[in-house]
């Protein structure tokens, strides 16, 4: 009888704008037997890619331009339900993971310990599992303990969305041209993120982007 074929390797998409950091992260999963089947350096891009390849699992920074790693996540879990997602960040503290959990986020992984705690997220959440790394996991079960949740976003995705591009010093066209809309449609989501957030000028806006981890800082 002939021995039983080997476990399909498990197919990742990484996504991180940083191509040193993505090139060495993709050398350590390949080293693990896990099968690249596409590289993103933004958050649009990783969300077609998955679209294209359907993988197991798709790693993505929590901070790329175009499209953060928290709404990624929440439109691939709506376009491939079938691909579990793993996010990279620098953030530890209770907002940002409870908030990435409920969209739908099954691992969170700090990047200062990427390195040895990404393979253990893909394998867990390949399990069914929700993979935290180490430093977060007492931040969120002392969360839940204490009944928290994830502070509502008054924003809806798409607020999110243009609220990012304007952060990032997109102009109305250019946000239209991305994603899909006029320039004046592209306006009316302005004033209204401005209305929500009771907050008038870009500079402001800014401001609550980066408090919001909606982009980087640097």
């Amino acid at each position: 009888m002939s021995p039983p074929a080997p476990p399909p390797s498990r197919r990742v998409v990484l996504a991180d704008d940083h191509v040193i950091f993505r090139h060495g992260l993709r050398s350590i999963l390949e080293h693990q037997g896990l099968t690249i089947v596409g590289e993103a350096s933004e958050g649009r891009a990783a969300v077609r890619l998955c679209e294209e390849e359907r993988p197991d699992v798709a790693v993505l920074d929590v901070a790329m331009p175009l499209l953060n790693g928290v709404d990624a996540a929440r439109e691939i879990g709506r376009r491939c339900p079938d691909t579990r997602t793993v996010l990279l960040t620098m953030y530890a503290e209770e907002p940002y993971v409870l908030a990435s959990l409920r969209a739908g986020v099954a691992g969170y992984v700090l990047k200062s310990s990427a390195a040895t705690d990404v393979v253990q997220a893909i394998e867990a959440i390949a399990r069914g599992e929700i993979y935290l790394s180490p430093g977060v996991s007492r931040t969120v079960v002392q969360a839940f303990l204490a009944g928290s949740t994830a502070p509502d976003d008054p924003l809806s995705p798409r607020e999110r969305e243009v609220l990012q591009l304007i952060a990032e010093g997109k102009t109305m066209k250019e946000i239209g041209d991305l994603l899909g809309i006029s320039s004046r449609t592209a306006e009316t989501h302005r004033a209204r993120i401005m209305e929500k957030l009771d907050i008038h000028d870009v500079a402001g806006l800014v401001r609550y982007a980066i408090r919001r981890g909606l982009i980087a800082t640097g």
